[in-house]
């Protein structure tokens, strides 16, 4: 990859460690594809300064992401969707991080805080998140993790957290079914992702009873919520694993 020639102004923090310079670009370009884009030190790079949070954002994350789940990205820009540079980092922590239920008032079915946490490796299936549409929205494309298991959580039992990204959510189907049901937004709580409102599926009544099936939850026990920006945090209560055999032996 070439970078772009544009020149951006550095602007330093009040803690900002680089007052003598930076070195360029391309140098640090180089640097992190020899460590194949490690998300950690991207991360701990970032808070150097802003130049340096800046530059990760406009060219590291995306390198990130795309090293990540290349067919993934190819598929969410394939017709110019909204991600653009500064979404990048979100797009990049979404790929590797849990987002746990730190509060515990999120969803119905988890009453103790569960931190969030970093995820070496998790797969993205456009196939699993097409059950978690609403007929009307099954023309949109979203794409969700394998469910992250938090076993032994007390009377709640087994719990999986999911999470995921509707593709050009802007003009998708699910937000205009949203707005048209009039669905709120969490009063407290934002996405873990980018910070923005969060719009409960279960109120207008949304999730298919088919998400229920493909994450091997209980019935009527998934919930999930979709940001301003298409980001999806979501729950579910898994069967014990005898249960969820015998289901899928039949």
């Amino acid at each position: 990859m070439e970078l772009v020639v544009k020149r951006h102004r550095c602007t330093h923090s009040a803690n900002c460690v680089c007052l003598k310079g930076h070195i360029s670009e391309d140098a640090m370009y180089l640097v992190f594809k020899h460590m194949n884009w490690n998300p950690k030190m991207i991360a701990i790079f970032s808070g150097v300064c802003k130049w340096f949070d800046e530059f990760a954002k406009r060219v590291l994350w995306k390198e990130f992401c795309q090293a990540r789940a290349p067919k993934m990205m190819k598929d969410l820009h394939s017709d110019g969707s909204h991600i653009v540079d500064g979404n990048w980092k979100a797009l990049g922590k979404l790929l590797i991080y849990c987002s746990g239920c730190p509060r515990g008032d999120l969803f119905s079915n988890i009453h103790v805080p569960i931190p969030g946490h970093f995820v070496y490796r998790t797969r993205f299936s456009r196939t699993l998140g097409k059950s978690l549409l609403p007929p009307q929205c099954r023309s949109d494309v979203l794409y969700v993790s394998e469910s992250c298991e938090h076993l032994d959580q007390g009377e709640e039992g087994d719990l999986g957290l999911f999470r995921g990204i509707l593709k050009s959510f802007a003009g998708s189907n699910m937000k205009k079914m949203l707005i048209e049901r009039q669905a709120t937004f969490h009063p407290n709580e934002v996405c873990t992702y980018c910070k923005t409102k969060l719009w409960h599926l279960m109120q207008p009544n949304m999730i298919p009873s088919s998400a229920s099936t493909r994450l091997d939850a209980d019935d009527d026990s998934v919930e999930y919520y979709v940001c301003l920006n298409g980001h999806i945090i979501g729950s579910c209560t898994l069967m014990p694993f005898s249960d969820s055999e015998d289901t899928k032996e039949e």
